[in-house]
């Protein structure tokens, strides 16, 4: 938190007349409860509990601060909202698990003897961008060390670097020659990558069909593939998929009635993501064909104790990246023109992104992608999955709400001392966000010492 001596006068004036006020631990308690969320969403209503012989049992947030409820407003988006997007993560944690271990949210523990692969289907490249590198030792090697004798592009710029980036380093992500980099094809296959991928699943089915010698037709007869995914912008600002995949009978979570295993399935994502293709227009010259990287990484999950990968750490390291979004770039979150790209200070690499995305959105055939410009031209969801991999989102949520209001209820019983209540409510929306800047100072630094403290407990795990 900033220093109280280093904010406006009017936040200290605001920050003051929040701590004094009576009802000052009502409201903690309330940002406590909502998580400290960023930017809760503020409701009035009432709830009443009605027995049988007519008590009744009430409450309305007349007697709240502000005469307002906060709850969290659920943005899975860790630039917009690092509580939520906490929680969400751990809801895609608790998804990604149990299809890949079993043994709860209703996937029995069988599936852990099926075949399981960790994916990482990457784009193509656009033309040379500064990147980190590792030499044969696993130490840091140079960016783009020149191989024989160096030369410069027909721009007159070197294509090579020297230098050793670390992690920090602006340069990162950033084009050797932006005049030689290809923005039309990095924005088309941002949009077309819901398509590549949905093609890549079909490829898929096919290729271990013929690795079990079956047709297209038998193989569904057999195997279904189940699979779940999350988007991650790499920093040049191209979309790539981590994906979990397992092989399934025909029925809900039966094994597969195939003699394929996990190596078979790693050989069978490889080839198909070698081989799909997808051909897309272009408005000013000929038509662009789309396909994956050449650096494609599998990885068989294992349940057993001998296991590299296993299915908690797959499950971690995907749930990490189903919270993050293109805001890394300075963008935001909120749809943008051209023409505010000076107010937001972005690097030049993604302001011709940006530039280009709308450029292609005056064609009939990107119809909808100026839509997309903050999201550099992506469209998809980043996290999806298919219908048998495990759970959903929904029911875990719905979990999570029943036991609450089953704590809720049972409160209301006791109170009553009564089996059966009716329950009656009335909520209004009332706004989102705090009501000044020092509620939200104040929030701010409660969530950044709420983070500390799980660090500490953790830690001490």
């Amino acid at each position: 938190m900033t220093p109280l001596v280093e904010l406006p006068p009017q936040v200290v004036e605001e920050i003051v007349r929040r701590a004094g006020r009576p009802d000052f631990e009502r409201w903690s308690e309330q940002l406590h409860r909502c998580g400290y969320c960023s930017r809760p969403v503020r409701l009035r209503g009432r709830v009443v509990h009605q027995s049988a012989d007519g008590r009744r049992v009430g409450y309305s947030t007349d007697a709240e601060p502000d005469q307002m409820l906060m709850i969290r407003c659920g943005n899975r988006r860790a630039a917009v909202c690092p509580s939520c997007s906490w929680e969400y993560a751990g809801d895609m944690w608790q998804l990604l698990y149990a299809g890949a271990a079993g043994g709860r949210k209703g996937v029995p523990e069988s599936i852990r003897s099926h075949p399981l692969v960790f994916a990482t289907l990457t784009a193509p490249g656009f033309g040379p961008v500064h990147t980190t590198r590792t030499d044969r030792t696993g130490g840091p090697a140079r960016c783009r060390p020149a191989h024989g004798t160096p030369r410069l592009c027909s721009h007159g710029r070197p294509i090579w670097c020297t230098t050793i980036h670390g992690e920090d380093d602006p340069r990162l992500g950033q084009p050797l020659c932006p005049d030689c980099y290809d923005y039309p094809a990095h924005i088309a296959f941002n949009w077309h990558a819901p398509e590549l991928w949905r093609r890549f699943t079909i490829t898929l089915r096919r290729a271990l069909a013929r690795t079990a010698g079956l047709t297209a037709a038998e193989f569904v007869q057999h195997c279904r593939v189940s699979f779940v995914k999350v988007a991650e912008f790499q920093r040049r600002g191209v979309i790539h998929f981590h994906t979990l995949i397992r092989l399934d009978g025909p029925g809900d979570f039966d094994p597969p009635q195939i003699s394929v295993d996990a190596t078979g399935l790693a050989e069978a994502i490889r080839q198909a993501a070698a081989h799909v293709r997808l051909t897309v227009e272009m408005p000013d010259g000929p038509d662009l064909v789309l396909r994956f990287g050449k650096q494609l990484d599998t990885q068989i999950v294992n349940s057993g104790p001998a296991g590299k990968l296993t299915p908690e750490h797959a499950a971690r390291y995907i749930a990490k990246y189903a919270t993050k979004s293109a805001e890394g770039f300075g963008l935001g979150e909120r749809r943008i023109t051209p023409e505010a790209l000076p107010l937001l200070d972005v690097p030049d690499h993604v302001s011709q992104l940006v530039h280009v995305a709308w450029q292609l959105g005056e064609h009939p055939i990107y119809e909808g992608l100026r839509r997309w410009v903050h999201m550099l031209g992506f469209r998809g969801h980043f996290a999806s999955k298919s219908r048998h991999y495990s759970t959903t989102l929904g029911a875990i949520r719905g979990e999570r709400r029943a036991y609450r209001q089953r704590q809720a209820t049972e409160h209301v019983r006791e109170l009553l001392d009564e089996d059966t209540t009716l329950v009656v409510s009335h909520w209004q929306f009332a706004g989102v966000g705090y009501l000044t800047i020092g509620d939200t100072t104040l929030a701010l630094s409660a969530a950044a010492r709420a983070r500390e403290q799980r660090q500490v407990a953790r830690d001490a795990a």
